[in-house]
């Protein structure tokens, strides 16, 4: 595009910015030069001092200036607001309990359901567990869900949001009967009863704290896992899985809670860094040679393989050693000893530094070559441990052979299914050796003095070579905070082998953000091969089998489910423990009779409770939510166990979007403890502690800037520190709110807005800036980038807004005619940017929102911010060339203030010089007269006058100090680029200070510029 093509773009923004001057870019140097003397006596005039040096200080009276600035005071327009800067102590959590309630939070949920809409946005709640006080972690994740569900119903989304609780399990039963004095010979109703009391309590304390977070919701219509309704959605689930093939019963090795008496399954457990076993070095004599070895080791001294294990109880229950099959394995002398030992052979060397001895290699050969020999056990006289070959075994550790107790671990399981060797258990449901274990270990816990009569056993047999600690990481039961083992038992499994390959697939087409998380949830169902669904507690929804009083042997069957779910339906679940086994049995169960079986005491895992929430609370046909939001434990728990419920039963993911976020640590970035003293109370935050000095009240509006700023997708930290920051950081908000609801007094956006064609350049370049800020905001929402909105707004109110803008239109606000259309102007731009701005932070400070919303001079259509729709901008906001036009003279004025620094502005005049081309027409947009003190240049330099030339005049004075710069054009996304080399000249004003604006463009010291003389004519006498 030519230049002339340009100029043509630029004619518009001329004729708003007054009448122009013709083609400047033509004046010569007859024009400069005359400007020039009519510019010159101001350097010989005499400085009129500020204040004349025999007034004031020795009279003790008020200058004629003092006087004369005071009698003009009343005729400058200052903001006038009751908004107030800040709301010390207690006032800022009782206002926002007063907007709650006179805005309707409380109704909102409702109101935004009943809107006809046909776009419908649905965040599915995770449950969290009904066992205890709100936290901070209760804090972000709930916080996150509300600020989504707000934005999405202020973009007229109808939002579906039902908030439930997880009400069964362990914990809950735990911390019931901890309340009671007695609580050992409780029955299951019993316990029941005490368990669901404790939920229902616990319920109400956390529902209450959400409320008063301002979390949207109807908090009369909530699920609870353990209402009739939804016990019997998830039995049909359960019905659903075990009808095609997916629920079976089993005796394998689970993971054992001997703390709670009960089986548990991957997501139940939390891993101990720093857990410290007595691992052994032990050596199991060799009872019979492989053939591929015999000629090697015919005639040798005693030959032993060496084991290394953590778990010496286990000992008793082995059944076999395992090998690499394709590993190298060397047979090596002991330096000590004499005695040969089979290892891995890329662990001898390690293995006898540990030992404290030297190997000897004598030979080598391959896993393979092992295969049909056998051991004797180390401790037990007369058992075979055969060696098997097994890909469970490590090099990275240990000796490269792997000391295999069916009963204790899942790999050493699945070989012994393979080679159908005993499984038996001789552990009991405390963690004690069984009868079966034989008199020295019967009775003894495992972990403890079980572990240590083993180690004895080994060392009485001359089979323990080393005994050392090891720290390492272990599995403890998440709610008990013991150390679990590895126990095999009957328990009803889900196969899962047979359900993750389409559940993975599926989880793949879901968005997650971070994008990182898919990876890390794909891997745990990879590792995933069955899920352990029963529970040997009462507190939970009952397995549905029956079992022969005399056989033990298990009935279940379609009709069994069915008759038990119409059953829990109508009475809830308690019936299990209430009715008759003959009333919970249908009258025909085949050939059996009834009176010979009793019901199954096992209950459902608290995962396979709240993992088919979907199947209750979803709706529609496809009862598929938009999101699922929770933090990042539930990439095996909840997202998973949901999952997999919803694969096994409808080959369908229940979402289409997880948001995965990270857990709250102290601000130094520890764990929150009450001995180190970093909890952090949100109902302390929000009402302050009993020292307000220490534990200042903040509001829940600060809890809620807290959650929005942080990277929420790491660990997200908190502490006093933190929570100032954020009460800071809300409080320069609110000033900036505040300065636009004062200049906006008197000011009515229906009547006296300002057509954007006549409005100030300046007014229009904040226009352009605020769709720019409305459509980053809105996308950042969208990808629930809370962070980078608290980002946005911050540099949008302090950089574009209150550095930027508010410093250059104070003189237009304060000193022009109140219905001015100057004035006017900036009052429409200051209106659009005060709605946009708190509309952009609604989601996040709801209450602050509001509380703007009572202090706006002109009514709304609605005096609800979150009933009044999302942010509404206009394309005619965005204006080609209006972007160069401002930040070209911005660069200009930056240069001025540059040259200046920590002086005042209006103290000064400026030249600009410009060469005839597209920037000096840029310029002459903003000022159509050569020197102006009201021109839009003037007021963007914040000078007291500005002067555009296109030539530097020849008998300027050789001191004064000339600032030069290029400034790069770029119009038409590129089409016309043009870089134009500029002048400032920087000059002491020649004029007096006006007592009224306090621009030096008056004529005397007592007198008022001609602007503010036109402006007070009629209103004021002198």
């Amino acid at each position: 595009m030519s230049l002339l093509a340009a100029r043509h773009a630029l004619a518009a923004l001329r004729r708003r910015a007054g009448s122009a001057a013709g083609a400047r870019g033509e004046r010569a140097g007859e024009a400069v030069r005359m400007w020039w003397a009519r510019r010159a006596p101001s350097f010989v005039r005499s400085r009129v001092p500020a204040r004349s040096a025999a007034s004031g200080a020795n009279s003790g009276q008020p200058s004629s200036e003092s006087r004369a600035d005071s009698k003009y005071r009343e005729t400058v327009l200052l903001p006038r607001s009751r908004f107030p800067a800040q709301l010390p102590g207690r006032l800022q959590p009782e206002a926002e309990v007063e907007i709650q309630q006179k805005c309707g939070f409380s109704e909102l949920y409702s109101w935004q359901r009943q809107r006809k809409t046909k776009n419908e946005f649905c965040l599915h709640d995770g449950p969290p567990y009904a066992n205890g006080d709100p936290h901070v972690g209760h804090a972000l994740n709930k916080i996150l869900k509300d600020i989504t569900n707000r934005f999405y119903m202020m973009r007229g989304y109808k939002v579906h949001y039902v908030p439930g609780w997880d009400c069964h399990g362990l914990p809950i039963e735990l911390k019931a009967l901890s309340e009671l004095k007695e609580a050992q010979n409780l029955s299951p109703l019993e316990i029941r009863r005490q368990a669901k009391e404790f939920a229902e309590r616990a319920i109400e304390k956390q529902k209450s704290a959400f409320i008063r977070w301002g979390i949207m919701a109807d908090w009369t219509n909530c699920y609870h896992t353990f209402d009739g309704k939804y016990e019997a959605k998830q039995l049909s689930v359960f019905h659903k899985m075990y009808d095609k093939g997916y629920i079976y019963q089993d005796y394998k090795p689970v993971f054992w809670s001997p703390s709670a008496n009960t089986a548990l399954a991957e997501a139940e457990l939390e891993y101990n860094q720093q857990h410290v076993s007595r691992s052994v070095y032990i050596k199991f004599p060799l009872l019979k040679s492989p053939p591929k070895l015999a000629s090697v080791i015919a005639g040798s001294p005693t030959v032993s393989l060496l084991i290394w294990t953590t778990q010496p109880w286990t000992i008793p229950a082995n059944q076999a050693i395992c090998y690499m099959p394709d590993s190298d394995y060397s047979i090596v002398k002991c330096a000590n000893t004499g005695e040969w030992y089979v290892l891995a052979a890329n662990r001898v060397e390690s293995t006898a530094a540990i030992l404290d001895t030297q190997f000897e290699v004598i030979s080598m050969c391959k896993g393979v070559d092992l295969e049909n020999g056998s051991c004797a056990h180390p401790t037990i006289p007369g058992r075979v441990s055969p060696f098997l070959p097994a890909n469970h075994v490590t090099m990275t550790k240990g000796t490269g052979l792997v000391h295999t107790a069916p009963a204790h671990g899942m790999e050493d399981y699945s070989v012994a299914s393979h080679h159908q060797l005993p499984m038996d258990c001789l552990v009991d449901e405390d963690g004690c050796f069984t009868e079966a274990a034989g008199p020295e270990l019967h009775n003894k816990a495992v972990l403890e003095e079980g572990n240590e009569a083993v180690i004895q056993m080994l060392q009485a047999a001359k089979n323990l070579l080393k005994e050392e600690k090891c720290v390492h990481s272990y599995p403890y039961d998440w709610r008990t905070k013991k150390p679990v083992i590895i126990r095999a038992s009957k328990q009803w499994f889900v196969n899962t082998a047979d359900i993750k390959a389409t559940a993975q697939e599926l989880l793949k087409k879901v968005k997650f953000i971070p994008a990182s998380a898919v990876n890390r949830m794909l891997e745990m169902l990879d590792r995933r091969t069955y899920w352990c669904i029963s529970r040997q507690k009462s507190w939970g929804v009952p397995i549905p089998v029956f079992y022969h009083k005399t056989t033990g042997e298990s009935l279940i069957n379609s009709e069994i489910i069915e008759n038990v779910i119409k059953i829990v339906e109508q009475h809830g679940s308690d019936a299990w423990w209430k009715l008759p086994v003959e009333q919970l049995l249908p009258k025909k169960v085949g050939s059996h009779n009834v009176l010979d079986y009793v019901q199954g005491q096992d209950v459902l895992d608290i995962w396979f409770d709240s993992g088919t929430s979907w199947a209750h609370v979803l709706e529609g046909a496809d009862q598929k939510a938009d999101l699922y939001l929770e933090g990042k434990d539930q990439l095996g728990g909840w997202f998973q166990s949901s999952l997999l419920t919803s694969v096994a039963t409808r080959k369908k993911a229940p979402y289409k979007t997880l948001v995965v976020h990270g857990f709250t640590l102290g601000e130094k970035g520890e764990k929150m403890s009450k001995s180190i003293g970093n909890v952090v109370d949100p109902d302390i935050v929000i009402n302050g502690g009993q020292d307000h000095t220490k534990e200042p009240p903040y509001g829940a509006d600060v809890l809620r800037w807290w959650v929005a700023e942080s990277n929420v997708f790491t660990e997200v930290l908190i502490g006093p520190a933190v929570l100032s920051a954020a009460k800071d950081d809300i409080n320069k908000l609110r000033n900036t709110l505040r300065f636009m609801l004062g200049n906006i007094a008197g000011f009515n956006p229906d009547t006296d807005s300002i057509p954007i064609s006549e409005m100030y350049v300046v007014d229009q370049y904040m226009l352009h800036l605020l769709q720019d800020y409305a459509n980053k905001v809105t996308e950042a929402y969208k990808e629930y980038d809370y962070s980078k909105v608290i980002r946005l707004l911050q540099a949008f109110h302090t950089r574009d807004l209150s550095n930027f803008y508010f410093s250059i239109i104070k003189d237009r606000l304060y000193c022009e005619e109140e219905k001015d259309p100057k004035r006017r102007s900036c009052q429409t731009a200051l209106a659009e940017a005060l709605d946009v701005v708190v509309r952009s932070f609604a989601p996040i400070l709801p209450h602050l929102a509001e509380e703007v919303f009572q202090y706006l001079p002109y009514k709304k259509e609605s005096e609800c911010v979150f009933r009044s729709g999302w942010i509404t901008t206009s394309s005619v906001w965005k204006k080609p060339g209006l972007e160069e036009v401002v930040e070209a003279a911005c660069a200009m004025r930056d240069s001025f203030l540059g040259s200046i620094a920590g002086k005042n502005a209006l103290e000064h005049e400026v030249v600009i010089v410009i060469e005839p081309g597209l920037l000096f027409e840029l310029m002459e947009a903003l000022q159509s007269e050569e020197s102006s003190s009201v021109s839009q240049l003037n007021e963007i330099m914040m000078a007291s006058q500005t002067t555009l030339l296109s030539e530097l005049p020849i008998e300027m004075a050789t001191d004064e100090k000339i600032i030069k710069g290029t400034f790069l054009i770029n119009l038409e996304g590129g089409d016309i680029r043009e870089e134009s080399s500029y002048k400032v000249i920087v000059l002491p004003a020649a004029k007096a200070k006006c007592l009224r604006c306090r621009k030096y463009t008056a004529d005397s010291l007592l007198s008022l510029c001609p602007r503010c003389t036109e402006v007070i004519a009629g209103k004021w006498s002198a």
